[in-house]
């Protein structure tokens, strides 16, 4: 059973004709909006990299209503089996009947399908990707002894973040050589500051000392942190602190208790913010 349900977002219409005032918000911050309309057009898989709350995942979003195809996401966990992704035998009123996963159902109606975190997910689900990333373009069912084509609006898009990569979860070579790859990281304040002034409605010289503090933690990744502010936390604080919310408390909500549960590194953290927002 997948923990997080596929979402399916159907959009219809082309690249041509989208309409950008219905796009999901998304800020380019380089070419990755051209390489995706390549690897599209040109029928090849696109491998994500990039910190956790950087944008990956919206970024798919926006790319499959640009390009007016449905939209299957994963969110991919170390109990996902080959099986959840492609589909299995289910008891109903008596009968049995094959129900598709979100995999299947992605290659037979030609949609864009999103593994969010490949690496979480067992090997085998690899093994069901490979076909589908080369020439071949097929899905093998081997309980129903179907081989399924996919069609020309077929695309396969998998995201990792290579920081919490170790040996037990790590793309072989041989995975990674499949796909195109676009390696993702948080923006410049210069785009990131409206981005978070868009997304939580906060003004822009507000936002502004926010992305500064956000960038200060960030600078202590493989220290202190495992992981710095992600673009996400930035936007919860300053829609926080846009409801009404003090900023000092938003901060620490947002920006500081998500990070850690030490409480020595907590408050090394809150002094940092101090000594950053004057």
């Amino acid at each position: 059973m997948i923990r997080s349900a596929a979402t399916l977002a159907a959009v219809p219409g082309t690249a041509d004709a989208a309409n950008s005032a219905d796009l999901p918000y998304y800020q380019p911050t380089g070419d990755e909006c051209a390489l995706f309309e390549h690897a599209y057009n040109h029928r090849l898989p696109l491998l994500l990299k990039g910190p956790t709350g950087c944008g990956k995942t919206r970024f798919v979003a926006h790319m499959a209503a640009k390009l007016g195809r449905p939209l299957y996401t994963v969110s991919c966990h170390d109990d996902l089996t080959a099986a959840d992704l492609t589909g299995r035998y289910l008891l109903k009123g008596g009968d049995t009947v094959w129900a598709d996963g979100p995999l299947t159902r992605a290659v037979r109606e030609g949609a864009i399908c999103y593994l969010d975190e490949v690496v979480e997910a067992r090997k085998d689900v690899t093994v069901v990707l490979h076909p589908l990333t080369d020439d071949r373009r097929i899905l093998p069912l081997d309980r129903t002894g179907e081989t399924l084509e996919a069609p020309a609006g077929f695309m396969l898009v998998v995201s990792y973040n290579p920081g919490y990569q170790n040996v037990l979860k790590a793309l072989k070579p041989s995975t990674r050589q499949r796909f195109l790859a676009v390696e993702f990281d948080f923006p410049s304040p210069e785009r990131e500051i409206p981005i978070v002034a868009t997304e939580s409605g906060l003004p822009e010289n507000r936002v502004a000392p926010l992305v500064r503090l956000a960038n200060a933690l960030r600078a202590l990744k493989g220290q202190d942190l495992e992981e710095g502010v992600s673009t996400r936390l930035l936007i919860y604080c300053a829609t926080l602190i846009r409801s009404g919310m003090k900023p000092e408390r938003a901060i620490r909500a947002a920006l500081i208790e998500p990070l850690t549960d030490d409480p020595d590194i907590r408050a090394a953290l809150l002094r940092v913010a101090e000594v950053t927002l004057g």
